[in-house]
């Protein structure tokens, strides 16, 4: 069977905290790197088949937030304009071309134009864009 032909990527990133490795839900995390969210459950590599209750998220993430180092990231209305303002620019920048962009208050969805650059190094530029603006 012949390999299908890649002509975008939807690039998915969350803002901090919000998708720690051993998320109910299930992740592509292989371990767990910081000690003090080892406690708050199992590592499951892989989306689970059979997704958890938003009651069990919810209550996932607000014992996360004890043991976080940071608050969690939530984007603000006014955040999500700069963050848009600044990717924008990252598009404009690099030749990128965006066929849809969701900021979200706790995560980013783009659906990016396969470019010379991986997917990987698109999320760098954009995620660099928006870091370097004094919000």
């Amino acid at each position: 069977m012949q390999r299908p032909i890649v002509i975008a990527h939807h690039l998915i990133w969350t803002a901090y905290g919000w998708w720690l490795p051993n998320d109910p839900r299930g992740g592509l995390s292989r371990y767990i790197a910081a000690d003090v969210i080892a406690d708050l459950g199992e590592l499951h590599y892989g989306r689970k088949r059979i997704q958890p209750a938003s009651r069990e998220i919810r209550r996932f993430y607000q014992d996360a937030k004890t043991a976080l180092k940071y608050e969690l990231l939530e984007f603000s209305l006014s955040d999500i304009d700069k963050i848009a303002d600044c990717f924008g620019g990252a598009m404009d920048c690099h030749c990128y071309t965006c066929y849809a962009c969701a900021i979200m208050p706790d995560h980013v969805h783009v659906l990016i134009r396969k470019h010379k650059h991986m997917a990987e190094e698109m999320i760098a530029n954009l995620q660099d864009s928006s870091r370097k603006r004094q919000m």
